[in-house]
């Protein structure tokens, strides 16, 4: 019988081992293939009757990324009124994990391909993604989709045993979505970021974003703040008598409330002081059922755990998904309240009953038996948040256990017994005047022995008394309170009634206006909008409401979900709102009175000068305040800057391109670069991109660019060379530029210089360090020239010893032809007064997205779902 091959694909690469170590009943072999980041796990088996050998790899979230093609990506040469029509495309979303290439080679010759994804529109439009990679390089392909809704060896198997068809028309609505998205947002987001920034100094603020969801979001931010500066709070007076019967005092409530008079409220005062006593003129008791809370979703669940919490919905779904992974808990994102008849409802309890801390009530409640789960809603994509495995804190964490804890109890709770509450209120006469007290106390605990903060205090019995002595008589003195700003819970329930994003997308909304700087987290996670936020919300608002009302948007996710049922057309949907957009857009004029109001001209706004305007030859005005900029006075033109640094001029040295002065800048890792302020925004070379300094500058006679700084290529990264940084001794070093990788020279050094020749050895340029009285060199020698690489005195100074040159990439030299032939360095030994090779250090600034993520540092690592 021939051996098939199956490629089986999940979403993350601890899915697919963990899936794999299930399917394999713990046999599979784990090897890297392309992508580094996404492993391939190999195993024998069986499928579908047949032999076969599974190779089980991941994605890493979202293959491919919608965008504009480049004609349309340079900010100042595009019109943002033309993206609305421009053309769109799939472009890979993480180039650096080759994860095109990793599919394409696990493909080939696989005759089957099972389909791991997440079970949501999200997963359903991920599968597409793979299946473009894969299935021109399967033999006889047959595309299959595993769901499922938790990492459990059963739910695992179960999916294998019930594989079925992707829905491409659930695909499709994440298409469309994206694509609406992308041409309103980014045509929005220039327009306004390049309007206002070029208007206004103070406006910190690096991007100013529109998104149909985000604009929304933060509208509802805005309406509540509207309302709390309106309010205008009036004073009343109310009293309260204050009683002690048996040992307990109790503070009686006035039946007329409160009164807005204060000196009607005196009066009433002096009438009920003059009585000593508090007759009982009723004592009852009810009893009333709590009933058991709901099966968990996604939107109660990051409600409750902003007020509960006190975590942000963003902090709470990466915590919810790590647990997810781990086999912990169910599939965090879903719309369901409501267990599925056949769910085994006993079986998920028994995985509690050794827990430390609420084992022994699930094993009492085992044996008296379950009761079932309230019936919410059954949305159809996954059964609600549930613990799939026990947990305790030392093996998770604080955080972690934090939100385990709380699933796993909510979960308990929908099979407890309801609790009975029993409610007490009295009711006192004190002269002609009616006051009264109440409580709610627990009669029978049911659920709440695992819920106990929603217990409640009792009266004393009171039945039996006939007067209680009046301890005191308050008149106390209050005013009407405005609300308080949103909070997050109150802004998900907002957010949720209107159809504002999706349980996913929800925390990614209200993450995005805090981190633009449009709202801030204040006390008890409300939700403050910043003078930005309200200025754009007010201004848009006097352009067209439509831009931030949640009902259009909530019509947009109607349509959506009908592209999802295939019951509406792609072209419609996209294109329908865009028309109106586009008018919309010549607008913003408009909103130019409130920012004005808010904001300073940048002509006004305070700042230094820094270094000369290449058409003018007058100095540029720094401005430091976010984002930081240089701005012309006499020509009216704003520059952009590389953030989260320090700059200053580069004096002497101009661009040959433009005649503009040169700045450096260092990032808070200690990279340094030269940049050309004009070239940065405005690149005047064909293959240099928009956002680079000098470091990335492809000039073939400038002393700046890196072609004549090159030592070599990046021993670190792929992708990057090595170049030696403008920075000045005692802070001399060369960095990459593409990742975060920094080589620091030692503090001794007076000066570092590039040799004309190339090593013969591996091919990198050497380099010349030269030293005063204080010379770390044997004999005392005031010089030395060698490679970096090569070198063992050079190697134990730079304090690289531990790193290797690799063969291949860039090649060594600065491009004259010797490519590296990458033999390993011979230094030993470590580095001395201040050298060493680094690897941290933030953004490099070198024009490439994820800055200085590079390999190891801080860049973007692929496409997540959001």
């Amino acid at each position: 019988m021939s051996s098939d091959v199956v490629l089986m694909v999940a979403e993350k690469p601890m899915l697919a081992q963990s899936i794999a170590t299930i399917l394999s009943h713990n046999t599979a072999v784990a090897r890297r293939g392309v992508s580094g980041s996404c492993l391939v796990h190999e195993y024998h088996g069986s499928f579908m009757g047949r032999n076969a050998f599974f190779k089980m790899t991941s994605v890493a979230g979202h293959v491919f990324n919608t965008d504009f093609p480049p004609d349309y990506q340079n900010w100042s040469t595009t019109d943002p009124a033309s993206l609305f029509s421009a053309p769109t495309r799939k472009v890979e979303a993480n180039p650096k994990s080759n994860l095109v290439k990793h599919l394409r080679k696990e493909a080939k010759g696989a005759t089957a391909l099972v389909l791991w994804l997440d079970c949501d529109r999200e997963g359903e439009n991920i599968c597409f993604e793979v299946i473009e990679c894969a299935m021109p390089k399967m033999s006889h392909p047959r595309i299959l989709r595993a769901k499922f809704s938790s990492i459990t060896a059963p739910d695992i198997v179960k999916a294998m045993s019930t594989l079925g068809e992707p829905n491409e028309n659930e695909a499709r609505s994440v298409d469309a979505r994206q694509e609406l998205d992308l041409r309103v947002g980014v045509a929005f987001t220039r327009f306004q970021t390049r309007y206002f920034q070029g208007k206004y100094g103070n406006l910190d603020s690096s991007l100013i974003s529109y998104g149909p969801c985000q604009t929304p979001t933060l509208n509802f931010c805005v309406d509540r703040h509207d309302e709390i500066q309106s309010f205008m709070p009036q004073p009343f007076w109310t009293i309260v008598p204050v009683l002690e019967y048996h040992g307990k005092t109790m503070k009686l409530k006035w039946a007329r409330k409160r009164m807005f008079d204060k000196d009607c409220a005196s009066l009433f005062e002096s009438l009920v002081t003059r009585s000593k006593v508090a007759l009982l003129q009723s004592f009852n008791t009810s009893e009333s059922r709590k009933k058991r809370p709901l099966p968990l979703n996604t939107v109660e669940l990051l409600k409750i755990a902003s007020r509960q919490l006190h975590m942000s919905p963003h902090h709470t779904m990466n915590i919810a998904e790590h647990l997810y992974i781990q086999g912990f808990i169910s599939y965090p994102r879903t719309e369901s309240s409501k267990y599925s008849p056949n769910f085994d409802l006993r079986g998920t309890l028994k995985t509690q009953k050794n827990n430390p801390v609420w084992g022994t009530y699930v094993s009492n409640l085992l044996k008296q038996g379950l009761n079932v789960p309230q019936s919410g809603v059954d949305a159809g994509d996954h059964p609600p948040i549930t613990p799939m495995a026990s947990a305790t804190e030392d093996r998770l964490g604080e955080e972690e256990w934090c939100l385990y804890e709380y699933i796993a109890r909510h979960f308990i709770a929908t099979v407890s017994a309801d609790c009975i509450i029993k409610k007490s209120k009295a009711v006192f006469s004190i002269g002609d005047e009616f006051f009264s007290c109440s409580s709610t106390s627990v009669a029978s605990q049911g659920f709440v022995t695992v819920m106990p903060w929603l217990a409640g205090d009792d009266l004393p019995d009171l039945s039996a008394a006939k007067q209680v002595p009046v301890k005191e008589v308050q008149l106390q003195q209050s005013q009407t309170v405005a609300p308080t700003h949103l909070t997050e819970s109150e802004l998900i329930t907002l957010m949720e009634k209107f159809g504002i994003g999706t349980d996913a997308s929800i925390p990614l909304h209200i993450n995005n206006i805090c981190e633009r700087n449009f709202a801030r987290v204040g006390a008890n996670r409300t939700l403050v909008p910043t003078k930005l936020g309200i200025a754009l919300v007010h201004g848009y608002h006097k352009i067209d409401s439509d831009l931030v009302l949640p009902t259009v948007r909530a019509n947009i996710e109607q349509n959506i979900s009908l592209i999802a049922k295939g019951e509406a057309e792609y072209g419609i949907v996209v294109f329908c709102p865009v028309g109106k957009k586009l008018s919309l857009l010549l607008q913003i004029e408009h909103m130019d009175q409130l920012f004005e109001a808010s904001f300073s001209n940048v002509a006004s706004t305070k700042g230094k000068l820094l270094t000369k305007c290449g058409k003018c030859r007058r100095y540029l005005k720094y401005l430091p305040c976010k984002p930081s900029r240089l701005y012309c006075m006499n020509c009216e033109d704003t520059y952009s800057l590389p953030q989260n640094g320090s700059i200053k001029e580069y004096e002497g040295h101009l661009c040959p391109l433009d005649n503009f002065g040169l700045t450096l800048f260092t990032n808070v890792g200690g990279k340094c670069f030269s940049l050309c302020p004009y070239c940065y925004n405005y690149p005047t070379l064909p293959d240099m991109k928009k956002n680079s300094g000098c470091n990335n500058c492809t000039h073939p006679a400038c002393v700046h660019s890196f072609s004549s700084k090159t030592i070599s290529h990046c021993p670190e990264c792929d992708t990057g060379v090595l170049i030696l940084d403008p920075s000045v001794p005692p802070k001399a070093s060369a960095s990459c530029n593409r990742c975060a990788f920094l080589l620091r020279f030692p503090d001794t050094a007076k000066k570092v210089t590039l040799e004309d020749e190339d090593c013969d050895t591996c091919g990198a340029t050497p380099i010349t360090m030269t030293f005063g009285k204080t010379s770390p060199l044997p004999d005392g020698a005031q010089s030395l020239t060698a490679c970096v690489y090569c070198d063992e005195t050079m190697g134990q100074l730079c304090g690289h010893s531990h790193i290797r040159f690799k063969p291949g990439g860039r090649g060594g030299g600065r491009g004259r032809g010797r490519g590296g032939r990458g033999r390993r360095g011979r230094g030993r030994g470590r580095g001395r007064r201040g050298g060493g090779a680094e690897r941290g250090g933030g953004p490099s600034g070198g024009g490439h997205r994820g800055g200085g993520g590079g390999v190891r540092g801080g860049g973007a690592r692929g496409g997540g779902k959001s």
